[in-house]
C-alpha cells in the first residue's frame, strides 16, 4: 500500500507528557485535530532514525471507543517514517499482555521480529467518547532496545 506523506507543522502541546504508563488522556483530548499526530510523531523523533526506519511494530489495543480510528493515524505515521511492517490483532484486538507475547515470540514470514508497540487501552478505566478512553503506549524495547 502507498500513501501520500504530506507535512504538517506542529509545536509542543501542553499537558502531551506520557509518563511510565502511556499517555493518559480523554478520548475528546486524543481526537483533536493533530493531537495524536503530534504524539506519534514525537515519539519517533526521539529514536534514531536506524531504530526506526525498517522496523516492525505492533499496533493494537482492547477495542475501546476511538480505537480504530487511532491505529489508523498511527499505521499511517509509522508508514510515514519509514517503518517497514505493522502488526494488527485482528479487527485491531490485542490485549497489553498479548502484545508483549507477540514481541517477544512472533517471527515474521521474513524472518523480522517487531522491536516496539503502540498499544490503545484504557486499562482498569471505563471506556466511551467522555471517558478517559485511551493510554498510548509505545513500548520500552524499542526506545531502550
Amino acid at each position: 500500500m502507498v500513501f501520500k506523506v504530506s507535512r504538517v507543522e506542529t509545536k509542543p502541546i501542553d499537558g502531551q507528557k506520557p509518563g511510565t504508563s502511556g499517555l493518559r488522556k480523554k478520548v475528546k483530548v486524543f481526537i483533536q485535530p493533530h493531537y495524536l499526530h503530534n504524539f506519534v510523531q514525537s515519539t519517533f523523533n526521539a529514536l534514531t532514525p536506524e531504530k526506526v526506519r525498517g522496523a516492525t511494530l505492533v499496533v493494537s489495543g482492547d477495542g475501546r471507543y476511538y480505537s480504530k480510528d487511532a491505529i489508523q493515524i498511527i499505521t499511517k505515521m509509522s508508514a510515514a517514517n519509514g517503518v517497514r511492517r505493522v502488526w494488527v490483532g485482528q479487527n485491531g484486538l490485542l490485549s497489553t499482555p498479548a502484545v508483549s507475547a507477540v514481541i517477544r515470540e512472533r517471527v515474521g514470514v521474513d524472518g523480522s521480529r517487531a522491536s516496539g508497540a503502540f498499544i490503545l487501552t484504557a486499562s482498569h478505566n471505563p471506556g466511551g467518547p467522555n471517558e478517559v478512553g485511551l493510554i498510548a503506549h509505545i513500548l520500552n524495547i524499542l526506545v531502550y532496545g
